[in-house]
């Protein structure tokens, strides 16, 4: 599902009403649900072919001050700006997994009390620690693994996160987000794809144009055998790696979370010591 620079800008100016930005409303019926183009143009300084280029994707010479102000026009906020931006000067793809990855990967081992993975900006799930392979079974995600796709497309997924509709919401709009910053990398347009196809609830989401940085946030999980689990999670970035990122679960303060979570991984690890203990 391509992500054009007019699908965005039509999006976030049919969310705002004349009324809202101090225009008048006209007792003529509107033909559209929020602003018009030359609404737009008018509260964003510029002519309304100019902003009717920008919608078009003729971009090649926009400037930021033109950005900006079509941005305040359109009460745009810092992460949809930036989206904005992305859309109007492209990025190259993101790299390929490499070695860089392994030190990474030992940090996660080293984080035994907390689940925790790496992920790419597709969401693909690079290495996952013991906790979080307790915690989500990501060898029994949907392959390859992928948070976007295990939340989709998992038969179960919508059982097992007790928060599904906003886990929902979050995922797409960072997918939104990642389209624009890496809009020529084939293997998330891939995914965005697959996901349409399979999923309308996805595609109902992404039709909203939503876009939000993934950083902080909340997970309920339904779990077969340690039963409900509340986490925070925390995304933090790869200095040397804008890539890749460690995605972090906090057990939430207040929950019976920490002491199931303990009483998960001993079960774990007592199933793995199990067969070589009856030899």
């Amino acid at each position: 599902m391509e992500i054009t620079i007019g699908a965005f800008l039509r999006s976030r100016r049919d969310r705002i009403t004349p009324d809202q930005v101090g225009l008048p409303g006209g007792a003529t019926r509107r033909r559209v649900p929020g602003l018009r183009r030359e609404e737009v143009a008018l509260l964003a300084g510029v002519s309304p072919d100019y902003y009717v280029r920008l919608e078009q994707g003729r971009t090649a010479h926009v400037s930021d001050q033109v950005l900006c102000a079509v941005a305040r026009a359109l009460s745009l906020s810092e992460v949809e700006t930036e989206h904005l931006r992305n859309l109007v000067r492209p990025s190259s793809p993101p790299r390929t997994a490499n070695a860089t990855d392994e030190p990474l990967a030992r940090l996660l081992d080293a984080m035994a009390d907390a689940p925790a993975m790496l992920v790419d900006t597709r969401l693909d799930i690079l290495a996952a620690n013991a906790a979080a392979e307790a915690v989500f079974e990501v060898s029994n995600m949907v392959q390859p693994a992928n948070s976007a796709r295990q939340l989709f497309l998992a038969a179960d997924a919508q059982e097992r996160y007790g928060n599904w509709s906003v886990a929902a919401e979050e995922m797409v709009a960072h997918l939104q987000l990642m389209t624009g910053r890496w809009p020529d990398d084939a293997r998330l347009t891939s995914l965005i794809g697959e996901l349409a196809i399979h999923s309308t609830e996805f595609r109902r989401l992404w039709a909203r144009g939503d876009v939000r940085e993934k950083r902080i946030g909340a997970v309920r999980l339904n779990h077969r055998v340690a039963g409900p689990l509340e986490f925070e999670y925390h995304v933090l970035t790869v200095p040397a790696r804008s890539d890749r990122s460690l995605l972090a679960y906090l057990p939430r303060p207040g929950t019976t979370t920490g002491d199931a979570l303990q009483m998960l991984l001993s079960w774990v690890a007592e199933t793995r010591q199990a067969p070589s203990a009856t030899r």
